[in-house]
């Protein structure tokens, strides 16, 4: 049986999970990366996609995150999401309109700046889509 460590997944609104896990697939903004007990200290920032998280009690969690930081040190893990959200509870039908706007965000960009943020923007959701499987 593999080592457990502390994990604590915080947004703004609430702590969503705090408990011990095995194994934690976190969406690096330089790629995925897994955190298991005894992992070296890090801190980094993380971009949209799915955390999936192995609990010490065998079970699996999958929660949507939209940005933040982990902060992996000697007493566990830390991720700190700008929003979070269990994947069982997510609207697939919100992220297709959300989507849609973003490329009307796009299609209607007047700047550079203006045109840089709507592509960071809908990469960032069709990145959310994909990794949703959907």
């Amino acid at each position: 049986m593999a080592d457990s460590f502390s994990f604590d997944l915080v947004s703004p609104e609430r702590l969503l999970l705090s408990e011990p896990a095995t194994a934690v697939l976190v969406p690096g903004t330089e790629g995925y990366f897994t955190v298991m007990a005894r992992h070296a200290p890090l801190m980094t920032t993380v971009k949209p996609g799915v955390v999936v998280a192995t609990m010490a009690n065998g079970s699996e969690r999958r929660i949507f995150v939209q940005g933040g930081f982990a902060d992996i040190n000697e007493n566990g893990l830390t991720l700190l999401a700008e929003r979070a959200t269990r994947v069982e509870d997510l609207d697939m039908a919100e992220i297709d309109s959300q989507i849609r706007n973003a490329e009307e965000d796009l299609a209607d960009a007047k700047t550079a700046e203006a045109r840089s943020r709507a592509e960071l923007t809908l990469s960032q959701l069709r990145d959310v889509r994909s990794a949703l499987g959907a």
